[in-house]
Formats: C-alpha cells, sequence, structure tokens
C-alpha cells in the first residue's frame, strides 16, 4: 500500500527500535511508515498507534491490517492515549514524530500551507479551535506573543499590528502575503513560514501536547524502554533535550549545596544521543522536508 508521507530518518527509527521484544507506542501514527518497517523487521514489535487524525487512521488501519492483532490503534491526543498504553501495556519504545505530515501540508484544503484558500491549520479536523479563529479573534497583543514565543519572529508586535489591520482574513494565501510584506526575506524560506509555524503550535497546543507526554513517561518510567521523539524547529528540540538532561542527573542536590547529600543514584536512564541523530544528504535529497528532522533517544532503567 502506497504511502503519501515518507516516514523522516526511518533507518534511524530502524537502528533505535529493531530489535524490540514487546509493545511501542507510535505516538504520532500518521500514515504508518515507522510502525509498518518496524513490523516487517522484528516479528516481537507490536504496534500500539496514536493519532487524531481520522483520514491518516482511515489509511493506517488498512495498511497495517496484515499485521493483525500485533496493531492496535487509538484516534485522540497522544498526550491522553499514553496514559492508556502505559497503564496497560509493558511498553518498551515510544516513538514520536512530532511535525506535520506531508499529506497535512500539501492538502490544501486543510489550511497548512502557504497557498491554500482555507486558513485551517488542524490536525483533527473536528476539534473546535483553527487558525481562523487565531488570525480573526485573538487581540493583537495575544496574536504578537504567540508570534514571538512559538515563531521567534523578531517583528513580532509590527506582524500581530499587520493581521489586525487586514482582518477578515480567510485564506492561508492573504496571510502569506500579509507576512511577505512585513518580514524580511531569509534565503529560499517565505517570510511567513515561522508565522505559520507558530499559529499551527498555537492552534494544536503543540508544545504542551510534547510536554504531557514526556510527564506522561517521566510518571510512569516504564522499565527498560527507548524513547525517541523526532522534533522539526528549536522549541521542541529545546523540550526534549532539556527534559532528557533532567532524566539522566544523578545527583539532584541543590545546586547551593556544598556536597551531595541525596546519594547520586537518581538517574531514570541514560541519554543514548550525545547530539541528535539527522537525515543524510541521501535522504534530504529524496525528501526534502527531512532537513530540519532531529531525533534524540533515551533509555529508561529497567525496574528492579
Amino acid at each position: 500500500m502506497k504511502s503519501p508521507h515518507i516516514p523522516v530518518l526511518l533507518d534511524k527509527v530502524i537502528q533505535t527500535f529493531g530489535d524490540t521484544d514487546g509493545w511501542i507506542v507510535d505516538a504520532t501514527l500518521g500514515y504508518g511508515g515507522h510502525s509498518e518497517a518496524l513490523l516487517r523487521l522484528n516479528p516481537q514489535i507490536k504496534i500500539f498507534g496514536i493519532d487524531q487524525d481520522q483520514e491518516a487512521i482511515d489509511f493506517s488501519t488498512k495498511r497495517l491490517a496484515p499485521f493483525g492483532e500485533r496493531v492496535r490503534i487509538q484516534k485522540g491526543r497522544y498526550s491522553q492515549k499514553i496514559l492508556e498504553a502505559l497503564e496497560r501495556l509493558p511498553v518498551k519504545g515510544v516513538l514520536a514524530d512530532i511535525g506535520v505530515s506531508s499529506l497535512q501540508l500539501d492538502k490544501k484544503e486543510r489550511g497548512f500551507g502557504l497557498q491554500s484558500e482555507n486558513l485551517d491549520m488542524r490536525m483533527d479536523p473536528q476539534a473546535s479551535l483553527s487558525a481562523y479563529e487565531v488570525v480573526n479573534y485573538y487581540d493583537e497583543e495575544r496574536l504578537a506573543k504567540i508570534f514571538k514565543e512559538y515563531g521567534e519572529i523578531p517583528q513580532a508586535k509590527k506582524l500581530a499590528k499587520a493581521v489586525v489591520e487586514h482582518r477578515p482574513i480567510t485564506s492561508a494565501k492573504d496571510l502569506a502575503a500579509i507576512a511577505q510584506k512585513v518580514l524580511p526575506k531569509k534565503g529560499r524560506i517565505h517570510p511567513a513560514t515561522t508565522m505559520f509555524q507558530a499559529i499551527r503550535i498555537e492552534v494544536n497546543q503543540e508544545l504542551e501536547e510534547l510536554k504531557k507526554l514526556l510527564d506522561a513517561l517521566e510518571r510512569y518510567r516504564p522499565s527498560g524502554a527507548k524513547v525517541a521523539i523526532i522534533t522539526f524547529h528549536s522549541l521542541e528540540d529545546r523540550i526534549v533535550k532539556n527534559r532528557f538532561k533532567e532524566w539522566a542527573k544523578q545527583c539532584i542536590c541543590p545546586p547551593e549545596a556544598m556536597r551531595c547529600e541525596c546519594g547520586g543514584d537518581h538517574a531514570l536512564g541514560e541519554i543514548l544521543t550525545k547530539k541528535p541523530m539527522s537525515a543524510t544528504k541521501e535522504e534530504i535529497a529524496q525528501n526534502p522536508r527531512a532537513r530540519s528532522a532531529k531525533m534524540r533517544v533515551f533509555s529508561f532503567k529497567e525496574s528492579a
């Protein structure tokens, strides 16, 4: 079954999880590329797949049907459904690809792309908040905050003012044109790219979702499980990097302590990637969207 989406860092994912014996949670199942590869590679692997996009679930359900009871699929936000997996299953791996799928970007009606006539950006089309509401109903101060925090845009206030002045805005195409007038061009990257990123993060609460996923893993600490998280921009990568560092700390004494008094045995496991894994030149040539992908991996200790 041909997929409309090329899974990023597939070789790295296989390298990380190929020898797993048991359940792997694919927290962002999408079109099932990562999961299918792992299921074909190792008959001991089972997949608990999560996605909030019904179109993706329908596709993956058919794609992974040949693997029968080795696959379970749930619709919903991964921050919630991960709890079900961790409570009910002996999870040995967690994979999360924190990004928009190629199909979501390419389908103009989904409103993710710069040339779309719609203004939507919902990963779950049934969710209440869309980009239209953010762009047309958030006040100028709130928009500027989103552009600054989620898009890291220096001209956030100027951009927010321009957006408010041009309301109502009904298409992503028109929104991109506003950004093009306000923001400086950076090489081949369209000036609106970071603004669209910021709005998409707000609409889908992407950073909060990621933090909740990490909170759940920290709470349950699945014995011997590997956690691999693929990110596509610095905000997400920073969250993952810092959390993994916290999990790997042996000493949790306050900085002002003269000497360790906590026992120095508090690490939840170890970081398996000193530097994040990234795409090869060959992969980027085949799939340019893999250029910004980074994958960090952490391994929880085996419980006694």
